[in-house]
């Protein structure tokens, strides 16, 4: 008795409820993420942790007010969010219409996306250095996450 050789798993192949696995998984996670900093306030002290990157140099790293902002935003304070910090208000615009391209494609079954050009990692990685370093300089306290 011969066996059947088994067939590729191809994206056209695999049910949409399968292919829809991870973009929900990931949903769950950063809704779960936003619960928790809606629900505990980290405007509060003792909340949190202080950042490991402003208690050893008392400068703000580029994640420093993440949590406020995402606070602000599940409250809809959209300008209280910018203050705290702009960068995370601009990742999480860009994160939620990534996810809603890597969604419409795994629900389409098209091919994995491929990576981001060169370029485009480049400029992300200096706008956050350049970020990081604006941010600490005095008098540019508008950036700071007060």
């Amino acid at each position: 008795m011969t066996q059947r050789p088994a067939l590729p798993l191809t994206d056209s192949s695999v049910g949409r409820g399968r292919r829809l696995l991870w973009p929900a998984v990931s949903a769950v996670g950063a809704t779960g993420f936003v619960l928790v900093a809606h629900l505990v306030d980290p405007n509060q002290p003792g909340n949190y942790p202080t950042c490991p990157w402003l208690a050893l140099t008392g400068t703000f790293c580029p994640g420093c007010g993440t949590l406020r902002a995402t606070h602000a935003l599940s409250e809809g304070h959209v300008l209280e969010a910018l203050q705290r910090n702009p960068l995370t208000v601009a990742a999480f615009t860009l994160m939620v219409l990534g996810f809603v391209r890597w969604t419409r494609r795994q629900w389409r079954g098209e091919q994995r996306m491929t990576a981001a050009p060169a370029w485009l990692l480049y400029g992300l990685f200096w706008a956050i250095m350049a970020f990081w370093i604006l941010r600490n300089v005095p008098g540019w306290t508008w950036l700071s996450p007060s």
